[in-house]
């Protein structure tokens, strides 16, 4: 395999499996070998990394592909850049032969303007790999079919991209023929693959049969479409939540840490006394939370079997139907669920709601017709499924609004958003102010050529990112907080030209106030600045004069000198919580380290202030590590 790129033309070549940094960096973890880093081996497997760098192919475009299934050679050609100098792989015989009884061989090639000395380690290193693989063949060529079972362990354990595995697939005869695995043997190696990383989730562990191949249909027919359409909705969960008063906090291991307000027992803690440093909350544990929810005095986990914890404000409706006698101070299985395996809860201002693994979507009160598409009772707890137009879709992602719902839809061939609920200031995106009882289907984005893959439904505003990294924005446009340069309404997405140069990764939304993370984890921000929770402004009187309606960058988040992931703002109304102090905002980090500002007296910071002080300037560490 011969790669043709980088900033002075180098020939790279190698057998390439890895396509991106991220699943790179894992097998480099996994195959941790020599104490120099140059080589690493296991099962026969040999990788060596030259240069400083890795080569990351997701920021590579394959304009060409042949091979053949023969003796042939196959060869791929990169049009743009290679980053890092090298990458190569070489694989370890005995080799699966083609039908033709021969097998594809790959023209093993050196790298231009490397030094040639035979004393060099990596020299050295290159030639122990080179009789380890071909034994008593000709140097310089090794065939193409390793054994599958190899290939699949890497394949399978670095949780690639879907479009990686399709790329695979489309570009290589050698991944594109039948791989002779169960748990059909006409598979492909990159369709097992998907296979085996699907069934890697309790959500599909616990299908049948018969469920299973219903939902591979609803995608498109492919496990690689499954897939997609999961690391989709993974990718959509926050680890960090930033609650009216109190704030929840996801590890990577699944633990759930709380702090803040507490006056409901909405922090799950056992008692009504407020937190102000992170709190683990330790009778979950042995249970891994997924995804987390927080309301007004209230908060929901999801765990990865689909159970939907719930406690703080017992009803888990509006505030006008509460009960100061109905709260729960410590998890409990929301019961009228147990019937549905929940893989997102969404907690609105007069509502909550919830993602099914199927992709259907249930909501809690708030009912009457004109608001979220059935007629029941405000105050009924029992969860109504979101029918009608969303009948024959898969949503993979809910964002909820103080009164109304986006929902993002998943399709084989893109993305689409689908709103219900109050149209006030146009934030459902259709053109107008009119409240729709049934979801309907944002179209404006097809007239964009913009394929949204998250959204963000701020209390009265929405975002939207798209695959191609740039972010629209809509509705109520008070202080700025569209981004447009202005404060006008926008009833339809518009694109936020101030972010023109930005390839966005990350969008959120507070009450107010946007955020944007972009792939070099600088953070950018717009909107109400009067709580200091956009994180840029040198104090109160400035920022009561200063313009925030564009795109700016937070310069205290940048001079953390840590790559930003993800930005929790507060969203909910300020003036139905404003007992629980101004708005905060989280900032959480590549390295996982957490980082809180904005309003504070709770304890919703996870620090404590200092006596008079109601909330902090500059970023602070939250002392919780997340991974």
């Amino acid at each position: 395999m011969e790669f043709i790129g980088g900033e002075s033309g180098e020939i790279v070549s190698g057998f390439l499996i890895v396509l991106s940094r991220s699943a790179w960096d894992g097998i480099r973890e996994f195959w941790r070998g020599d104490a120099d880093g140059d080589r690493a081996e296991l099962g026969g497997i040999w990788v060596l990394e030259w240069g400083v760098g890795v080569l990351d192919v997701s920021k590579m475009g394959f304009c060409d592909a042949r091979g053949g299934s023969g003796g042939g050679t196959t060869e791929f050609f990169a049009s743009t850049e290679l980053q890092g100098r090298a990458l190569q792989r070489s694989m370890q015989c005995p080799m699966d032969a083609a039908a033709s009884g021969t097998s594809p061989v790959m023209q093993f090639h050196g790298i231009v303007d490397e030094p040639t000395s035979h004393s060099s380690p990596l020299h050295a290193v290159l030639e122990r790999s080179q009789r380890h693989c071909y034994g008593h063949e000709t140097p310089g060529e090794f065939p193409l079919a390793v054994s599958p079972s190899i290939v699949l362990h890497v394949l399978s354990t670095c949780e690639l991209d879907p479009k990686d595995l399709a790329a695979l697939e489309a570009t290589c005869t050698f991944f594109s023929k039948p791989a002779n695995f169960a748990p059909n043997l006409a598979l492909s190696l990159p369709e097992v693959a998907a296979f085996d990383m699907c069934h890697k989730r309790p959500m599909i562990k616990t299908m049948t049969q018969e469920e299973k191949e219903h939902l591979k249909q609803r995608c498109g027919g492919s496990w690689k479409l499954v897939f997609r359409y999961i690391v989709v909705r993974e990718r959509n969960y926050s680890r960090v939540v930033a609650g009216p008063g109190h704030s929840i906090v996801l590890t990577t291991r699944g633990d759930v840490y709380s702090f803040g307000a507490n006056c409901w027992g909405q922090l799950g803690l056992g008692d009504t006394e407020d937190r102000f440093t992170p709190c683990l909350i330790r009778s979950l544990q042995g249970i891994k939370i997924t995804q987390a929810a927080v309301g007004t005095r209230q908060t929901m986990l999801v765990s990865d079997t689909g159970s939907v914890y719930a406690f703080g404000k017992g009803s888990f409706v509006g505030a006008e139907f509460s009960d100061a006698a109905d709260h729960i101070t410590t998890p409990k299985i929301v019961e009228s669920l147990k019937g549905v395996f929940v893989v997102q809860a969404a907690i609105g201002g007069y509502f909550s709601a919830f993602l099914s693994r199927e992709g259907q979507v249930y909501t809690f009160s708030w009912g009457r017709a004109e608001r979220l598409g059935h007629s029941s009772d405000p105050s009924d707890v029992e969860p109504r499924l979101l029918s009608g137009p969303l009948d024959d879709v898969l949503v993979t992602q809910i964002s909820a609004g103080n009164c109304y719902l986006l929902m993002l839809a998943y399709q084989p061939t893109g993305m689409s958003v689908y709103s219900v609920g109050c149209g006030l200031g146009g934030k459902l995106g259709h053109g107008c102010k009119n409240n729709k009882g049934t979801p309907k289907l944002i179209e404006h984005f097809q007239t964009l050529s913009f394929n949204p893959v998250s959204v963000a439904a701020g209390t009265w505003h929405a975002a939207a990112l798209g695959d191609d990294g740039r972010v629209c924005t809509w509705g109520w446009g008070h202080t700025g907080c569209l981004g447009h340069g202005d404060e006008e309404y926008k009833a339809l997405p518009t694109v936020v030209q101030g972010l023109s140069n930005v390839k966005a990764v990350h969008v959120s939304t507070g009450e107010y106030t946007t955020f944007v993370v972009a792939d070099n984890g600088d953070v950018y921000s717009f909107g109400s600045a009067e709580s200091l929770n956009l994180g840029f402004q040198e104090d109160e009187e400035a920022a009561d004069d200063a313009d925030f309606s564009t795109p700016t960058l937070v310069e205290s988040l940048k001079l953390l000198n840590e790559k930003a992931v993800e930005i929790s703002p507060t969203n909910s109304s300020y003036w139905l919580n404003s007992e629980m102090g101004f708005p905060h905002t989280f900032a959480l980090m590549e390295s996982g380290k957490l980082y809180a500002f904005g309003g504070g007296i709770k304890g919703q910071l996870g620090v404590k202030l200092s006596e008079g002080q109601d909330r902090v300037q500059n970023p602070e560490r939250v002392p919780v590590d997340i991974c």
